[in-house]
């Protein structure tokens, strides 16, 4: 056996070693970050030129700031990894793609997502892949702090004294390390730790909705960025213009998330959630649990169609206008006809409204002309085809003709008729007769401009059956665009004439003005108007976008409306949803994956599981197993693969000493980290004072999909009383925790959480 010196001398060359590398790496970077800056300061200063030029200039300005962007993302952790592959040299993996210039563009660092560094995420002692060492490396800034190395070639491993890898998890160290960090109220990225089973996930090439189920603790979120993530990097020219989007459960949650792309070198996905998905409404009302149910189902379709043709009236009497110094009629005869012709069009409301609104003036005119000339339909009417004309032209021009027209089809938004349903008892029972009058008193709601989440599935509806007439919006904005370039020029005017002719005439012709820097166009552009928006920004207020890509956290609290309105986004039908139907929370939401896809692909849809719990620990994922047993008996429980030592407790107070036993808790948990108080609404509401940067008070709702180092739930029993889908919320509640979980409670614990040990504080 080769001489392998003490084990400090190897570890003093390997950090020796890696610490040259990545020291190379960063000094490429910074030549990478500096060239880009150069590039785009150089792109900033061209002006003028043709159409095809400027596009040209803005599209170069986009990929310069897009790379600077990715240089910057990337300075944390910029290299995580090595393996030593069989007959070739070793590959460095890393957040970004580096290519030496010096050797004929060898790759100095390998990008997580290209195919060559997917080994450092597959390789085991039982397929290596080629792969005769694992090695993770551990950098603080730009300085390397440690390495930890796996064989996974048993030769090899003999020869340097030390055991094979295991054929549990990849690089179990550098995983246990990340897992047992202290949480941050940020989610971090996994790309240093990812699992073969993940890594499938990630890089999978199914091309039509691909389901990943997986327990609390799974990993999905991770998994569904890091997928966002390598689709981007394969598809980038694709999904660069059509753009990815990424719905979340609620807002708290989009904001622990929202770090994670950007570390990966990705800013241009959009992060929403079906609340703010329906652009300029704000979804900041909270809805009851049965409101939120009807309004979720696929019956509220029927009730919508007939809140727009409520509004599409016929006049109980006839209505009497004044045009040109004659009465006119307006009766329900008349209406009908033109309501008939508009409705026979099967346009939406506003679409179809020109032909109702032609229909009555065509009508009118004829009224008109026979008042005054005679009988139109006999042609012995005095009036010419061009004097009817002029008459129909004059009538659009009647404020008052037009109004009483306008009243019987008006124009409408979507949040129009929503609001005015849903504060109209009398509405809602002329759209719903068929529903029970305490379904209607429900929705009913008094009208303060805002909307809820469970809204905005309905005002999409809305918007498609009322259509979107934007030609009048277009002109406009392009009366604006124009008075802008104005405005632009006549401040380059004012420029240009500040400057006295004499110092004109003696400047040195090489001297650039402000003029010479910058058109019109250009300086209307940087006020604002025209700056080059990525798809992500231009999708967000486009109602009618649709994207590459949609993914769906925590989807199976989707609504069936919520799905109506994600699938209007994504006619391809390339989604990943990543979700729990054991942790469906919602009462609208799912219990089925097949019944949520059915309708809109078949049989076109996949379905893969994550098995492996990172995140709760064995004797807390334990007590979870025994509730998740009485949900659903069939049901797979993830493996945990860790066990801390922590014991679960409970902690049995009077009324009296609830708020002050959950006080000292909270006070006691350890420091740092992330604690949280998970509560009935209305005990959550008595416990906000505890509420800190690294203290979180909320009802278990507004905790999915987040994780804390401590947790307490308090009233347990309450949880489950409080909502049809009990057992669920008390389910997701139990595996928040990383490290520690305890329980405060008045009430007898739920008997199926089983025994748990008792202490008293």
């Amino acid at each position: 056996m080769p001489d392998q010196g003490t084990p400090t001398d190897l570890h003093d060359a390997d950090l020796d070693q890696e610490q040259q590398r990545v020291t190379l790496l960063y000094d490429r970077l910074d030549a990478l970050r500096t060239y880009a800056q150069s590039r785009l300061s150089a792109v900033l200063l061209q002006t003028g030129g043709t159409p095809q030029a400027r596009s040209e200039r803005e599209s170069y300005s986009a990929l310069y700031n897009d790379d600077i962007a990715k240089y910057d993302a990337s300075e944390n952790g910029l290299c995580f990894g090595r393996i030593d592959v069989e007959d070739d040299a070793p590959r460095y993996i890393g957040r970004v793609g580096i290519l030496d210039e010096d050797d004929d563009y060898q790759s100095l660092l390998y990008d997580w997502r290209a195919p060559l560094a997917r080994p450092f995420y597959l390789a085991t002692p039982a397929a290596p892949e080629g792969v005769v060492r694992r090695r993770h490396i551990r950098t603080r800034s730009r300085r390397v702090t440690g390495v930890a190395d796996e064989y996974l070639d048993l030769r090899t491993a003999q020869d340097a004294g030390v055991a094979t890898g295991s054929d549990g998890v990849a690089g179990e160290s550098a995983l246990l390390s990340a897992l047992n960090a202290a949480r941050t109220g940020q989610m971090n990225d996994i790309v240093e730790t990812i699992q073969r089973e993940q890594d499938d996930i990630i890089r999978s090439t199914h091309r039509s909705v691909l389901v990943v189920q997986g327990g609390p603790g799974t990993g999905k979120t991770a998994v569904a960025l890091h997928r966002a993530a390598y689709l981007l990097y394969t598809y980038r020219k694709q999904l660069d213009k059509s753009g990815v989007l990424i719905i979340g459960p609620n807002s708290t949650f989009l904001d622990y998330i929202g770090q994670v792309l950007p570390s990966l070198g990705e800013t241009g996905v959009l992060l929403s959630t079906i609340g703010d998905l329906f652009p300029g409404v704000d979804a900041s009302r909270e809805d009851t649990a049965r409101a939120a149910e009807l309004k979720g189902s696929l019956d509220i379709v029927d009730v919508l169609v007939a809140a727009v043709r409520d509004r599409q009236e016929l006049p109980s009497e006839p209505v009497s206008v004044d045009f040109d110094t004659y009465t006119l009629r307006i009766d329900r005869k008349m209406v009908t006809r033109a309501r008939g012709r508009a409705r026979s069009s099967r346009r939406p409301h506003n679409l179809a409204r020109p032909i109702f609104v032609s229909t009555m003036i065509d009508l009118l005119a004829d009224q008109f002309a026979a008042i005054v000339g005679g009988d139109v339909l006999d042609g012995s009417n005095l009036l010419s085809r061009d004097d009817i004309a002029d008459i129909r032209d004059e009538m659009r021009e009647s404020p008052e003709l037009m109004g009483a027209i306008g009243a019987l089809w008006p124009e409408l938004s979507a949040q129009d008729v929503l609001a005015g349903l849903l504060a109209s008892p009398e509405r809602l029972r002329t759209a719903a007769p068929r529903w029970a009058p305490e379904d209607r008193a429900a929705l009913e709601r008094s009208d303060d401009g805002r909307f809820s989440g469970a809204d905005a599935p309905l005002l999409d509806e809305l918007a498609e059956l009322l259509g979107i007439d934007d030609a009048a919006e277009r002109e406009r904005e392009q009366r604006r665009w124009r008075a802008q370039i104005e405005d632009a020029q006549g401040a380059l005017d004012i420029l240009t004439g500040s400057a006295p002719q004499d110092l004109e005439d003696e400047l040195d012709p090489e001297i650039l003005m402000a003029y010479d820097l910058i058109d019109a166009d250009r300086l209307a552009q940087r006020q604002g108007h025209g700056r080059r928006l990525t798809a992500a920004e231009r999708a967000a207020g486009d109602r009618t976008w649709t994207y590459g890509h949609v993914i769906v956290d925590e989807a199976q609290e989707l609504s069936q409306m919520a799905w109506r309105m994600v699938m209007r986004r994504i006619p391809n039908r390339w989604m990943t949803l990543v979700g729990d139907v054991a942790q469906t929370g919602d009462t609208a939401g799912a219990s089925s994956w097949q019944d949520v896809l059915g309708p809109y692909v078949a049989q076109r849809w996949k379905l893969t599981e994550l098995t492996v719990n990172y995140r709760t620990p064995a004797a807390i994922m334990e007590i979870a197993r025994r509730v998740l047993s009485t949900l659903d008996p069939a049901a797979s429980i993830p493996r945990s693969v860790r066990d801390n030592g922590e014991t679960p407790w409970a902690h049995r107070v009077t009324e009296a000493d609830l708020v002050s036993a959950v006080e000292r808790h909270v006070a006691a948990h350890p420091r740092p980290g992330m604690s949280a108080v998970l509560a009935p609404a209305d005990v959550a509401a008595r416990l906000a004072h505890l509420g800190t940067d690294d203290v979180r008070v909320c009802t278990v709702r507004d905790a999915k999909g987040l994780e804390f180092d401590s947790v307490l739930i308090v009233e347990p029993a309450r949880i489950v009383d409080d909502s049809a889908r009990g057992l669920n919320d008390l389910y997701v509640a139990l595996t928040r925790a990383t490290q520690r979980l305890g329980i405060v409670h008045t009430s007898p614990l739920p008997d199926v959480m089983g025994p748990i040990a008792p202490v008293t504080q």
